[in-house]
């Protein structure tokens, strides 16, 4: 059965990178540091989706879980609003709202390791950076499986947010080549 997700239109490809527009959504967040911090993060944000909130309202898993440094999110399905979205009892849990947005996403497989995600974000800023995008927020991982997902069959992203006039210029720069084809 396939998860919810944010909605987002593709509005450039450039090799592996897809720029994107998301549309407005909501994630419950947590901050957690140390040892084992996705798993913290993990039990009190599936807690408060599944009925440690003030209506005991059980919800559905969405994907993917977001991390920018120590921060964890689930996003909310897309039925609820901040006025309907039951209150977390753990004050821990955060309601947030994501604005709309233009990124640039990476996909990439495998092990959620430092090392492979350090990977993964260097190559997308770096190729950022190599055609001009500005980028305007701090990259995050998306994951969108289970732990119990083997490790190749995983899908992962790096995203980050990006000056939406980047994008236009490498739209412009993409049609004149195009163009001369």
């Amino acid at each position: 059965m396939a998860l919810e997700e944010p909605e987002y239109g593709v509005l450039l490809e450039a090799g592996d990178i897809e720029f994107r527009r998301y549309e407005p959504y909501i994630v419950a967040e947590v901050s957690v540091d140390g040892p084992n911090a996705d798993r913290k993060a993990f039990s009190l944000l599936a807690g408060y989706i599944f009925g440690d909130n003030d209506a005991e309202e059980k919800m559905s898993m969405t994907a993917p879980v977001e991390t920018r440094g120590s921060d964890y999110a689930f996003v909310m399905e897309r039925k609820y609003s901040m006025e309907t979205l039951p209150r977390p009892i753990d004050d821990r849990v955060r309601l947030q709202d994501r604005p709309e947005r233009v990124v640039a996403a990476l996909a990439f497989s495998g092990r959620w390791t430092q090392k492979n995600i350090e990977k993964h974000q260097q190559r997308l800023l770096t190729s950022l950076d190599d055609m001009g995008v500005k980028i305007i927020g701090e990259p995050e991982l998306a994951r969108y499986n289970s732990p119990f997902t083997p490790w190749f069959m995983r899908r992962n992203e790096i995203i980050v947010a990006i000056d939406h006039t980047s994008i236009e210029k490498l739209s412009n720069v993409a049609s004149d080549n195009a163009a001369r084809l």
